[in-house]
């Protein structure tokens, strides 16, 4: 009777204790609670398929098309290009490819309706988009298109980096050119329309303009890897985790955060297959290293001053810089 009381005991404390941790824990993760209420947000807006309509299209009923999506049909091109355009092998191609890869619009739907509910919550000025897919004959450098109430995505060029459409295209564009890179695409363009342009021309400018923009994506897509938000592989995102603190010493002992040198943004700052140190690690290293450490700085700022995510946008470099008390991860 004792050892049975006495284990009893024991299992009621262990539940109490862990009820308390539970409890603990949760009251310390405000996070939880904003995401209820982000969830909760109504939105509605609609996806449209054209990729899918015009794959079914055909000759004779090519002006029904026309008059249903007239954003798509310039009126200066004669009705024999779109025919003609029904009828290319490379168009049939991926055509087929994309209904592979996007069979369906749920996941597509449901990962629009996170991303643009999260919006809403930190800007709620925001208004959901009509969506159009198309196939853009690889256009990677229009992946996504934005302007005013539509958001037209090319799912061409989400195929998979591997795909043997890319082959011609460099590695370093081509390892964005995967599913998971559609949604931080699309955050991407909404947060340059948010941000407002450096004023300055130096160095950390660019840095800071380019933290804001992956910040809000901490924000808008919490599920979404660090590696995806900044279009990294799983590799690359380790690396530059790792040398953070050597890569920020760089900057500091060359003294080029504040430099207007126009080399320096090919070097750190545009999309590239490597930064560029000019030392032996340069091979090791993923482009936009400068994005990276000024994602660091704005998330350290973020940590360490009371600011709305709405008066970050319009706040200097220098300023951000100098209150983040941002120190490189040892």
């Amino acid at each position: 009777m004792g050892k049975a009381f006495i284990g009893f005991k024991y299992l009621n404390m262990k539940f109490y204790v862990f009820t308390f941790i539970s409890i603990l824990f949760l009251s310390c993760n405000p996070k939880s609670n904003v995401e209820k209420e982000i969830e909760a947000i109504p939105m509605d807006f609609e996806l449209i398929r054209f990729d899918k309509e015009f794959a079914n299209a055909s000759e004779a009923n090519l002006s029904e098309i026309k008059a249903k999506y007239p954003i798509f049909f310039p009126q200066q091109f004669p009705d024999s290009v779109w025919v003609e355009k029904m009828n290319d092998t490379l168009q049939n191609e991926l055509e087929v490819e994309v209904l592979k890869q996007f069979p369906s619009e749920e996941k597509m739907e449901e990962g629009l309706l996170s991303l643009f509910q999260h919006i809403k919550y930190y800007f709620p000025q925001f208004n959901p988009p009509k969506v159009y897919t198309v196939i853009s004959d690889v256009d990677y450098q229009n992946k996504v298109i934005l302007a005013d109430s539509l958001l037209v995505i090319a799912l061409d060029t989400y195929l998979g980096s591997e795909h043997p459409f890319y082959e011609g295209i460099q590695k370093y564009i081509s390892k964005g050119m995967n599913d998971s890179q559609l949604l931080p695409d699309i955050a991407a363009a909404y947060s340059y329309q948010l941000i407002a342009q450096p004023r300055q021309r130096s160095l950390l400018a660019q840095m800071v303009y380019y933290g804001k923009e992956l910040y809000l994506k901490d924000l808008w897509l919490p599920e979404i890897s660090d590696g995806d938000k900044i279009g990294f592989t799983e590799e690359e995102i380790k690396w530059a985790n790792d040398n953070e603190i050597e890569m920020w010493r760089y900057f500091v002992e060359n003294e080029i955060l504040f430099s207007t040198d126009p080399k320096l943004p090919p070097r750190f700052i545009n999309p590239a297959p490597f930064s560029k140190f000019y030392l032996e690690i340069d091979n090791e290293s993923p482009g936009m290293m400068g994005r990276y450490l000024g994602w660091q700085i704005v998330r350290a700022f973020m940590e360490n001053n009371s600011v709305t995510v709405q008066q970050l946008m319009t706040m200097e470099a220098r300023e951000i810089f100098n209150e983040s008390k941002y120190k490189p991860k040892k």
